[in-house]
């Protein structure tokens, strides 16, 4: 693509993605209970402060315990993928005992945890293969 398509197409992006927050907020305001808007804030508050506090601080730890060189990033990024998804998970995986209403949690949480946290190591295996043998003829990067 050219700059100017380039240019084009992220302000189209942009554009869509703040009418789509606009959407959601207007949508928060107007339609929940006052309540739940102070609490949605407070949990939001409180995943920010985890992610930014203690999630990438280990990831980047253990990023640079792990590896060197040019493996660093790929590594990074599947510790960082899977540490995401354990937090979203949690609730799913600590809630005690089965739920009154069956649809609340239909599905095996923990197989899938396992088959994401599966998907992602397969994924960076694969990104660092890649970046440690590239294809014939190519140069490495």
């Amino acid at each position: 693509m050219n700059p100017i398509s380039m240019t084009v197409s992220r302000l189209l992006l942009g554009a869509l993605g703040v009418a789509a927050a606009a959407f959601g907020v207007a949508h928060l305001l107007t339609e929940t209970r006052t309540g739940t808007v102070t609490e949605l804030v407070v949990w939001a508050a409180g995943a920010v402060v985890l992610h930014d506090g203690v999630l990438v601080p280990l990831v980047l730890a253990a990023g640079l315990l792990l590896t060197r060189g040019r493996l660093r990033g790929v590594w990074r990024a599947a510790l960082l993928t899977l540490g995401t998804v354990t937090l979203v998970a949690l609730p799913a995986l600590l809630r005690p005992g089965r739920p009154a209403n069956p649809s609340v949690l239909p599905l095996d949480y923990p197989m899938g945890l396992a088959v994401v946290a599966a998907a992602v190591v397969v994924g960076a295996a694969v990104a660092a293969g890649r970046r440690l043998w590239p294809a014939r003829g190519e140069r490495q990067s």
